[in-house]
């Protein structure tokens, strides 16, 4: 890895973030392995309270929202603790290459849009590929998503302004989860926030031969693999799985995305989201010089990494302002 490709700003945590980046599927199925017993002990440890004041007028409440199979899905909710006038609903979904991760992750994000505009946001605890592969964490978060539009006033927020967005893995899940709205017709998303998204399960030049700090072509490919179980290497993946896949993109929710130049997912997105424009999706996108994968979040006071996060609140607050979707009766 040579660390003069990325912005200075980053170099440093590149180089720290190197160092513990798998270098092979097998080590990086042993970090999977040490993260979520890491993470299940912790929780263990210190549960995560029914109710949190996060300051400033903001909490975080914890709810159980029912899935399909008739199991539950733990989620987040952050909120402003007095409502004002209902804003968007949001389902926030976590990142970690769809096999780490916890809502907990993405608490800070839900903060900032609660504070840029009144919303409330909905993090759901979805299955890991570890525990299961593709459909159940896709199956969790639209069962999420529903549950939020059908418990949107209640949580002082709006059905007719539901937001799906998410990191990494999350804004592949949050691609899949519009790709399955549109295709069942009964919950309509106002628009889409994939950060960065992990859409494609293919090889493109950016995600070959990837020595990336955070997530790389070794990464890459067991996080697919693992995610796809059985599917995995097949031509009939479906695009619900690897949402790059889908051959019609027309009627989809906009999209408010970035992603950095030298990472494993810039070849993919910026393929996606012109596709999107060509069948006329709504489409405000950013490609940021230098930079590696989640660099928002591994150096969050770079520059470059402020400029981003400026670019997802003045764009998610003005597409609140803007953008509706009633839900069909």
């Amino acid at each position: 890895m040579d660390v003069s490709q990325y912005d200075p700003e980053l170099r440093r945590a590149a180089a720290l973030m190197g160092l513990v980046t798998p270098r092979s599927a097998r080590s990086h199925r042993l970090q999977v392995r040490l993260a979520n017993a890491v993470s299940a002990t912790g929780r263990a440890m210190r549960p995560t309270p029914a109710h949190k004041d996060l300051g400033g007028g903001v909490e975080q409440l914890q709810r159980w929202l029912p899935r399909r199979d008739g199991g539950r899905t733990r989620a987040l909710v952050v909120r402003r603790q007095r409502g004002g006038a209902p804003s968007a609903a949001v389902l926030w979904v976590h990142g970690g290459g769809y096999a780490v991760g916890s809502p907990e992750m993405s608490v800070g994000t839900a903060r900032r849009l609660v504070d840029a505009t009144g919303c409330v946001v909905v993090l759901p605890d979805y299955r890991l590929s570890v525990v299961e592969p593709y459909p159940a964490a896709l199956h969790d978060c639209y069962d999420a998503l529903v549950w939020l539009r059908d418990h949107a006033a209640g949580l002082g927020a709006r059905d007719d302004q539901l937001v799906v967005g998410g990191e990494s893995a999350g804004g592949g899940l949050t691609a899949a989860t519009c790709l399955l709205a549109r295709e069942r017709g009964d919950v309509a998303v106002a628009f889409q926030v994939p950060l960065y998204p992990m859409i494609d399960d293919r090889p493109t030049p950016s995600s070959t031969g990837s020595t990336a700090p955070v997530w790389s072509s070794a990464t890459n490919d067991a996080g697919w693999d693992a995610y796809l179980g059985p599917l995995c290497g097949s031509a009939s993946v479906p695009a619900t799985a690897a949402p790059a896949r889908a051959e019609d993109l027309r009627g989809l929710p906009p999209v408010l995305t970035f992603v950095g130049d030298a990472e494993p997912f810039h070849d993919e997105v910026v393929a996606w989201t012109e596709r999107l424009r060509e069948a006329g999706v709504r489409v405000e996108s950013r490609v940021y010089p230098g930079c590696f994968h989640a660099f928002d979040l591994m150096a969050p006071r770079a520059r470059v990494s402020r400029v981003a996060t400026a670019f997802l609140v003045e764009g998610f607050t003005r597409w609140c302002a803007e953008l509706s979707a009633p839900q069909p009766r």
